[in-house]
């Protein structure tokens, strides 16, 4: 039996490589010797910069850079070559993300994207050529407007005094956008984003109401920051000629994706489709038996381009069976059935705190991991006794 294991992270606990370490460490104590192939997988959120960085043998570089309330931290973004040309890789979540924002503090319109704009012009004072952004976990829903003050781009109020957009709660307060003075080497520098491609700026199903809640918005504040991202959409649309409220992808990490489509001139991608280019996992899927993967929360989001269900619908066309471990088991989770993911299964063992969970958490995905890899040992067992077993033609009539 062959063993492929491509987890996801759990956010705000542990990275797709930590993940992948414990689920080994389980899968090894069911069996030693278990034919297994390990792939961390990652979708533009944590953990995004040091692995793709990883796969290219690049170098990682520590920097400080405006965090999502205001403060300084201390972010990362990666560097390599390859065909003469120089890579940045940009994740979000290290400089504006979730994990960086104190759960007593989580408002999406006190929160700034300006540090990854500081992230980008730190990257190409260093010589990149081509920056790659991963856009994921998230703690802001500022429309990328942060990022765009460190690219240059300045904002007006209604009386042309310059505004400084310390979150979305600035936003209504503009009434014109200045793209004159935005950093000039940005024309000359690829910028591709690895964004959730379902997700849009505007509208009902727009990143305000789909996400909001998540980032700690009451439904008051959903409806603030609604209009706060439409507004800016206008603005956009009249300063660049762009409308960004429906564009797929526009809606990642609060609209960081119409931001930079806006201020930086990027591309956006499906971030799978893109990540795959890096991190090939199709052959690995094609040869296993059985695949292991792993995400924080399973629920009706799933489906919609995280990991697992992107690992499920390739497994589907090897007809390979995918279960899954996770955290959470929220809402609508058995929609994951339809995609390909054939068994689901929480790492919860008892009622337990969110801070001790954390705790226990590689603990419980390795013991979790054993555990499930037993049960598909004796599913194996039972079919391979039924095959042996001998046939009597009145075994199961009728009497």
């Amino acid at each position: 039996m062959k063993i492929v294991v491509i987890p996801s992270g759990f956010k705000e606990c542990l990275d797709a490589c930590e993940v992948a370490a414990a689920m080994e460490r389980g899968a090894k104590a069911f069996d030693p010797s278990i034919d297994m192939e390990v792939i961390p997988m990652i979708d533009g959120g944590e953990g995004f910069a040091k692995r793709i960085t990883e796969v290219k043998g690049g170098k990682i570089f520590n920097h400080k850079a405006t965090g999502p309330l205001g403060q300084t931290v201390t972010s990362h973004f990666g560097m390599y070559r390859e065909d003469g040309k120089v890579f940045a890789v940009i994740e979000m979540a290290a400089v504006a993300g979730l994990s960086l924002v104190p759960p007593t503090s989580r408002n999406p319109l006190l929160t700034t994207t300006k540090g990854v704009g500081e992230l980008m012009i730190e990257a190409i004072n260093q010589g990149a050529t081509d920056v790659l952004i991963g856009c994921g976990d998230s703690g802001t829903s500022d429309g990328g407007a942060g990022m765009g003050q460190a690219l240059g781009v300045k904002f007006y109020d209604k009386d042309e005094r310059l505004l400084n957009i310390q979150g979305a709660k600035d936003l209504m307060r503009v009434a014109k956008i200045d793209v004159s003075e935005t950093d000039p080497r940005l024309e000359h520098v690829n910028i591709n984003v690895a964004c959730n491609w379902t997700n849009v700026l505007c509208g009902e199903k727009g990143v305000a109401r789909v996400f909001g809640p998540q980032k700690g918005a009451s439904p008051k504040h959903v409806e603030e920051l609604s209009d706060a991202l439409e507004h800016l959409a206008s603005l956009i649309q009249h300063t660049k000629g762009i409308n960004v409220r429906s564009t797929p992808g526009g809606g990642a990490s609060g609209g960081l994706g119409a931001g930079l489509v806006a201020f930086a001139g990027a591309k956006l991608h499906s971030r799978f489709d893109i990540i795959k280019k890096y991190i090939n996992i199709e052959k690995a899927i094609s040869t296993a038996d059985v695949i292991l993967t792993a995400e924080g929360s399973l629920d009706f989001q799933t489906p919609n381009g995280k990991i697992p269900a992107e690992v499920a619908r390739i497994a589907k066309k090897y007809q390979v069976p995918v279960i899954a471990l996770t955290g959470t088991i929220g809402k609508g989770a058995k929609q994951n059935y339809t995609i390909g993911i054939d068994a689901y299964f929480s790492i919860i063992q008892k009622p337990i705190s969110l801070e001790h969970a954390i705790q226990k958490a590689p603990e419980w995905i390795a013991e979790s991991t054993e555990m499930v890899l037993r049960q598909v040992s004796i599913g194996l067992n039972i079919a391979k006794n039924k095959r042996k077993a001998p046939y009597h033609e009145n075994a199961y009539r009728k009497t």
